[in-house]
């Protein structure tokens, strides 16, 4: 069996191998550290402590730690590591979070989410 060298510990897998993605944006947001990693953003060990420190304190807070919310864990340890690296702002990133919130709510399940300027107000 060969493992993915992009794995973490405590990352869901099928078989040890592959990552699982419970929905489209756990894949995208696995997909974007992937590649700012490639780009030479951060180093792997960078974002491993990153997101190890991110799980940790998601714990000390209460997270259960069930498997569930290890993309959410991911996406913030991304949101941290591209604010600190400088390639965006906290403002920018939770701007655009905000955005995409907005397009979701009003968008029919099933259908596409399409951002329009309204949705960064």
């Amino acid at each position: 069996m060969t493992t993915s060298p992009h794995l973490l510990p405590g990352m869901p897998t099928n078989d040890g191998i592959e990552p699982v993605f419970r929905e489209p944006w756990e894949a995208h947001a696995f997909a974007m550290a992937v590649s700012l990693h490639q780009r030479g953003l951060f180093t792997w060990p960078e974002w491993a402590d990153t997101l190890a420190r991110q799980i940790t304190a998601a714990q000390a807070a209460g997270d259960a730690d069930h498997g569930d919310t290890y993309y959410r864990h991911w996406l913030a340890a991304l949101e941290s590591l591209v604010a600190s690296k400088g390639a965006s702002s906290t403002e920018e990133l939770a701007r655009h979070r905000d955005a995409w919130e907005s397009a979701a709510d009003r968008t029919p399940h099933g259908q596409p989410i399409e951002l329009r300027a309204q949705d960064f107000r």
